[in-house]
């Protein structure tokens, strides 16, 4: 099963970033790990060429204008704001360490997480309508593609959350390809569910037909029976994929549709009323992949509740 030993929870100070903490907090809480909240401030800007005669003369000696405050003091202060941030939220029985630092946001967070051997970053995104929305905002998507470890994007709640978080994942969906990727979301769904004691939801989509009530309706035989094949042979490969030992404690609710993967998963986690989803990212050609898979990349953009994606 997997052990999550340290999560990374980078905010902005936005109410965007505090409902990923208080998912980050939950987490890091059922595996008894250590959270690490980080918050990236933009470096001090370089000063403009100093001008001679009107034309560009050679830059200063000095890398930056002086600064009203020091670096280091700029940093105790972006600090002690991280931990009147993170004081909003209830972090009780979890060990926490505030780090802020300067530099470009993507990098910096790739890099702390591999400093801290990250084993899950949750970053929060951009609201549910409109641009930022769409592009979940540059620094989780840029994430999101170079990530190599889980990472779990969490959207504003359509409604106030309860106060225990631990109620918003009672219900989790993993849909499986039967790729290495998915196999190893699954791994994650199932420990997730053991954790939070959740119902777990597997989802296999054949691509290619609207509808499986509409197979009756399809004139070659030869094709009605191929497709009744698949789903046979897909529902018991999705009952298989699920270990032995797992089925003493969960018992798996198996779904099989037709369709779009992007379009089928988004529907089921509405109609099931799914409060997680885990996923895998599998592209089907190095573009895809290169926007970590244009399936869970879709997934992403449009689900209601946090999607927490995994590389095969």
């Amino acid at each position: 099963m997997i052990d999550i030993k340290h999560v990374l929870c980078p905010v902005d100070f936005s109410t965007f970033s505090r409902y990923a903490l208080e998912q980050a907090i939950q987490v890091a809480r059922w595996f008894k790990s250590t959270l690490t909240v980080l918050h990236v401030y933009p470096p001090p800007a370089a000063p403009p060429p100093v001008l001679f005669g009107g034309l560009p003369g050679p830059l200063p000696i000095e890398p930056f204008p002086p600064l009203t405050v020091s670096p280091e003091r700029t940093r105790e202060e972006v600090t002690a704001a991280l931990g009147q941030f993170v004081a909003q939220v209830d972090t009780t029985g979890v060990v926490v360490c505030l780090d802020a630092r300067a530099g470009s946001p993507v990098r910096t967070i790739l890099d702390v997480a591999e400093e801290i051997s990250s084993d899950l970053t949750v970053l929060g995104t951009h609201g549910h309508s409109g641009f930022d929305r769409w592009v979940l905002g540059s620094v989780t998507e840029k994430v999101l593609r170079k990530a190599r470890w889980p990472v779990l994007t969490v959207p504003p709640p359509l409604t106030e959350p309860p106060p225990d978080v631990l109620r918003l994942l009672k219900r989790i969906l993993c849909p499986v390809d039967f790729s290495e990727s998915s196999m190893k979301a699954l791994e994650y769904a199932l420990t997730l569910a053991k954790e939070a004691d959740a119902e777990l939801v597997l989802m296999h989509v054949i691509e290619g037909l609207a509808d499986l009530e509409h197979w009756e309706q399809l004139t070659n035989t030869s094709i009605v029976e191929y497709l009744r094949l698949s789903e046979k042979q897909a529902l018991t490969r999705l009952r298989e994929v699920v270990p032995k030992d797992a089925r003493t404690w969960c018992t798996p609710k198996e779904l099989l549709v037709t369709g779009k993967p992007h379009e089928e998963i988004l529907r089921a986690a509405r109609e099931q009323d799914i409060h997680l989803i885990v996923m895998g990212v599998h592209g089907r050609n190095p573009i895809d992949l290169l926007l970590f898979g244009s399936t869970t990349q879709q997934v992403v953009r449009a689900s209601t509740c946090p999607v927490l994606t995994l590389k095969g």
